[in-house]
């Protein structure tokens, strides 16, 4: 019998010095603002589909709980502050209270939550199944953002909010489990 296939994230375990920990925190930041860059606007909803949720979870799997919150943290800040980070080069802290605000605000959980669950020598199919987890967090919260800014309900907000995201959500978990068993490292 086979052995499961191994993950094993890094940079969060105490021997890695700080300034790799904050290399790695600001470049998981920096990496998911040029996932908002990649930007493709669906006709039926507000929400663009980005490619940040899997920096969010590559962040998760490679960072682990702490430093993955404070990258996807530090990613808010600077759009916050008025840095052209969010989804089309947008900025400032009125897209906190916009169609994508609860997208975002679940950013750092759902990256905690993966560097959380995951442990080195975690199989493939537990990596998939925290990542999903992780995914349906940021569609959940984003859907409830959503529903609050536009003033819809529960219906509506599903319908533009999450399941237009789930084909390729599945695609973007997908990239990072792949990503994990082809590049293993350890925390």
């Amino acid at each position: 019998m086979s052995s499961p296939v191994s993950i094993a994230p890094a940079l969060s375990r105490p021997a890695v010095s700080p300034a790799v920990r904050g290399t790695g925190i600001l470049a998981f930041a920096l990496l998911t603002a040029l996932g908002a860059f990649v930007r493709i606007p669906l006709p039926f909803t507000p929400v663009p589909v980005t490619l940040q949720t899997f920096f969010v979870l590559a962040a998760g799997i490679y960072l682990g709980s702490r430093d993955a919150a404070l990258s996807q943290l530090g990613y808010l800040a600077l759009g916050a502050v008025g840095l052209p980070v969010f989804a089309g080069g947008g900025a400032g802290l009125g897209h906190f209270l916009g169609v994508t605000g609860g997208y975002l605000i679940a950013f750092p959980v759902a990256a905690a939550l993966v560097g959380a669950a995951l442990r080195p020598g975690d199989s493939a199919a537990r990596a998939t199944v925290v990542c999903v987890a992780a995914t349906l967090l940021v569609l959940a919260i984003g859907a409830l953002g959503l529903a609050a800014s536009l003033k819809v309900g529960t219906e509506r907000a599903l319908a533009l909010g999450v399941l237009p995201f789930l084909p390729g959500g599945a695609v973007k978990v997908a990239a990072a489990v792949a990503l994990v068993v082809r590049a293993p490292l350890t925390r």
